[in-house]
């Protein structure tokens, strides 16, 4: 559990980063994710999740 809770706060501080460095950029970022068809995203969010498991995969070995 505690070496979770590591994880879980790198992942935020890495999440958060952008959002303190550029929120100007962010905010046209997101403007162009919203314009994005459905498809896309999902397409781009199972892809993302494929990478996450397999690097699980890779580094549990």
């Amino acid at each position: 559990m505690k070496y979770f809770l590591c994880v879980l706060g790198m992942v935020l501080i890495i999440e958060g980063l952008p959002y303190f460095l550029f929120p100007e950029k962010i905010k046209t970022y997101l403007l162009k994710i919203v314009a994005l068809p459905e498809a896309t995203l999902r397409f781009t969010g199972i892809s993302v999740i494929i990478v996450g498991l397999l690097l699980l995969y890779l580094g549990r070995l």
